[in-house]
């Protein structure tokens, strides 16, 4: 399927945004099947938005475009960018945004978006998720050749690795996104932690890994394996933002029972 283009952006739905640039799709491949990511990153949270895409996009075929645009510096030396990766494209600012699909793969192709013939007349240095990103994802939806965008960039932003380390029966981890209900998704993977495990974070402490929010009683802290294959921090109908506040601890330590 090579119609299936995703949208990830800090625009949220109140204003026109997001349906112009669908409309700019439209225009380019009538055929053009836009999904909806999220628009709800927070603004300018580049971090997060690439936590997202790099979480969702294999769930998708393989030749889907992802356009992503959460672009801070938009209208400012940054590149526009276009990436091949495990069989996906991603197009968007050459910002970061694409560090956890760039460090989820074994390789990579990006290219500076170049060719004018693939971007919409007289573009605004205010809307590039109009002028650039949409009309070159629609393009390529519709099979251009890659190369055709414009030339390799062989290093292009890339965020250090969100990681953890393991020091004997201690795993020590950092808080790397919060979903909108406020559970904190840590670095830790899934894999690495027992289910007898006690977690400190903040100055709590839960003792053992829960299979479901469920697990524990209404307003209860828990860890708990995440969708997301990583250990994450929450609040049984609750919500561990509420608790730990708005600036996460930075490390949970985890502690294997003997």
């Amino acid at each position: 399927m090579e119609n299936i283009i995703t949208l990830t952006t800090d625009f949220g739905l109140r204003d026109c945004y997001v349906g112009v640039m669908k409309g700019v799709m439209l225009c380019i491949n009538e055929n053009v099947c836009p999904i909806d990511i999220t628009h709800c990153i927070e603004s300018h949270d580049v971090r997060a938005a690439s936590f997202v895409i790099g979480s969702s996009y294999r769930y998708f075929p393989k030749k889907t475009v992802h356009l992503v645009v959460v672009d801070p510096g938009v209208g400012s030396e940054r590149r526009p960018l276009a990436i091949f990766a495990n069989g996906h494209f991603f197009v968007g600012p050459d910002n970061g945004v694409f560090s956890s699909v760039i460090h989820s793969c074994n390789g990579f192709c990006a290219r500076e978006i170049k060719n004018r013939d693939y971007l919409l007349e007289n573009a605004s240095s205010t809307f590039h998720g109009r002028d650039i990103f949409s009309p070159v994802a629609a393009h390529l939806s519709l099979g251009v050749s890659f190369s055709g965008i414009g030339p390799e960039i062989k290093r292009p932003e890339i965020f250090p690795r969100e990681e953890f380390s393991i020091n004997g029966s201690e795993i020590c981890g950092t808080i790397v996104y919060t979903d909108k209900f406020g559970n904190f998704v840590t670095s830790i993977p899934t894999e690495s932690v027992g289910d007898q495990a006690v977690v400190k974070i903040g100055g709590k402490y839960i003792a053992g890994i829960s299979e479901s929010y469920s697990s524990v009683k209404p307003g209860e802290i828990l860890a708990v394996r995440g969708s997301y294959g990583y250990i994450e921090i929450s609040v049984n109908q609750g919500r561990a933002l509420d608790v730990f506040g708005e600036i996460p601890p930075e490390i949970v330590i985890i502690n294997e029972r003997n």
